[in-house]
């Protein structure tokens, strides 16, 4: 078998399997036709879930990883994409590929679904190939989560959600944030927030914002043009229940975030990460403040499952229909994927590297 193209120099790929229409496949077995209008166009829509190792224990916790298939769903709906697998298939490939891989450190597993051949603008399955596959990779913490980020404002805009809506969390919508992170890059930026049509703030290319003025804690409502973060919520819930901080979601100018106490970058890849410039201008002395600490060793904690009340009940045997929905008054967020476990894979379940995406007439 050939070698998969698309490798730069000297990659080294750290996973060795991925889950692909329901089978786990070696990782340089996973593949789709170029054809396929995933490839083609971009038509394809994911969540990244981020996975946490817990030295103490020796365990993997997956953070609210319902909550991410529950997004995943949404975002198949608005595209109106039917693949032939259900929530409990990609829960269980999640938890299955996480610990396939044997990871004893922190990970991302990324869940996609996909349009492959066929009739392009077809809903019908019988005439356009939808599938999945979920991908596993190790995931160290960034640095500038604790050093912070020098950001800027970005003069491409933010697409609407008339245009190409951002709720949905589609491939597609990526290439708006390559473009203003590639330039806020050459331009010796970490980091890069959009505005919207209104020129309000949105966010910043795979992550939400907060800033805090005054001791309270604003980020921009879901009206502004941005994903439905999951750690953005996270973060409106903790905030005012554990450590009586005040919150708010308004529409933010884009001066405000120059006179701001404090701002930080939050999403399951970010994760929780002080900014301390914008455009040039200080974030208060300059230096991770008060608030992002706090919040950042309490979120850190629950991640690891270091919190019990965050801990789901049934977490080591998940109950599909319900196990990640946590209760209205008190949210429980950590899923226990298990010990890492690497080795071979049975061979039944060894697909022979086909080419997938194909038509299926």
């Amino acid at each position: 078998m050939t070698k998969p193209t698309g490798y730069p120099p000297n990659f080294k790929p750290t996973a060795k399997f991925t889950w692909l229409d329901g089978e786990i496949v070696p990782w340089e077995d996973a593949r789709i036709h170029v054809s396929c209008p995933a490839i083609a166009f971009g038509a394809s829509v994911f969540e990244g879930i981020r996975v946490y190792w817990n030295e103490a224990e020796e365990e993997l916790y997956v953070f609210r990883l319902g909550d991410h298939l529950d997004r995943l769903a949404n975002s198949m709906k608005m595209l109106r994409l039917t693949i032939p697998f259900n929530r409990e298939d990609l829960f269980n490939g999640v938890l299955e590929i996480t610990r396939r891989n044997g990871w004893r450190e922190d990970a991302y597993a990324s869940t996609y679904a996909y349009l492959g051949l066929g009739e392009r603008f077809s809903i019908d399955p019988e005439r356009v190939y939808m599938g999945a596959w979920i991908n596993s990779m190790r995931m160290p913490r960034a640095g500038t989560v604790q050093t912070g980020l020098n950001c800027c404002i970005s003069s491409w805009e933010r697409n609407s959600d008339n245009i190409q809506p951002p709720r949905i969390k589609a491939s597609a919508n990526y290439l708006v944030f390559r473009l203003a992170s590639v330039q806020a890059r050459l331009d010796n930026y970490d980091e890069t927030i959009l505005l919207n049509h209104e020129g309000k703030v949105t966010e910043a290319p795979g992550s939400c914002i907060f800033m805090v003025r005054d001791g309270v804690a604003c980020t921009p409502p879901v009206t502004s043009n941005i994903l439905e973060g999951i750690t953005r919520e996270t973060l409106l819930k903790l905030l005012p229940e554990e450590l009586g901080i005040p919150t708010v979601e308004r529409t933010i100018d884009r001066t405000e975030l120059y006179i701001a106490d404090e701002i930080l970058l939050c999403g399951t890849g970010k994760e929780i990460a002080p900014v301390v410039s914008m455009d040039r201008h200080l974030v208060a002395d300059g230096t991770p403040g008060p608030v992002t600490r706090r919040i950042q060793d309490l979120y850190f904690d629950i991640v690891r499952g270091k919190v019990p009340k965050f801990r789901l009940a049934d977490a080591r045997l998940p109950r599909l229909n319900r196990g990640f929905n946590y209760p209205a008054r008190r949210p429980r967020w950590c899923a226990f994927a298990g010990p890492a476990r690497p080795g071979n894979v049975p061979p039944s379940r060894i697909s022979g590297g086909r080419a997938r995406g194909r038509s299926p007439a």
